[in-house]
């Protein structure tokens, strides 16, 4: 019997499986008003599916950015963008994101650069120093989203 060959850090089938399940319990948390996963606050992206246009809907952690703004960190695993990244920047009109309890907010999300990407990392890693230890596991940098209600 041939075995299936697979790029490095890309999920089995138990891992998708398990990754599904986990998935839909944290979104079901957020919908209760319940919100953190390993000391991080969590929030609903929902987005459209770059290749398929299905609508998409995944737990994502987030980090404050004054008023009405929030941060998350594309760091997919290290390896490559996480599929909510892709969708979120080829639909981003379509975007929307749920807090705790909330329903849905119509968001603007921009990919940060320079000194504004500079800024949010250095409020991410200090809310979670875990981050750098991520970030320097990468060969990659790590987009930084800023999403604000449109």
């Amino acid at each position: 019997m041939a075995e299936t060959k697979r790029k490095p850090g890309t999920p089995g089938a138990f891992s998708r499986w398990m990754q599904k399940r986990m998935n839909a319990r944290m979104i079901r948390k957020v919908r209760d008003g319940k919100a953190k996963f390993m000391g991080m606050d969590v929030l609903i992206l929902n987005t459209v599916g770059s290749r398929s246009g299905q609508p998409r809907v995944t737990p994502v952690a987030w980090f404050g950015d004054g008023k009405d703004a929030w941060l998350s960190i594309a760091s997919g695993g290290g390896t490559q963008n996480p599929d909510w990244y892709t969708n979120l920047m080829a639909n981003p009109e379509r975007a929307t994101v749920e807090l705790p309890g909330g329903g849905p907010v119509k968001i603007t999300p921009v990919k940060l650069a320079g000194e504004e990407r500079e800024a949010a990392w250095k409020l991410i890693s200090t809310a979670q120093p875990r981050m750098i230890k991520y970030q320097s596991k990468s060969e990659r940098q790590y987009p930084i989203v800023k999403m604000t209600p449109r």
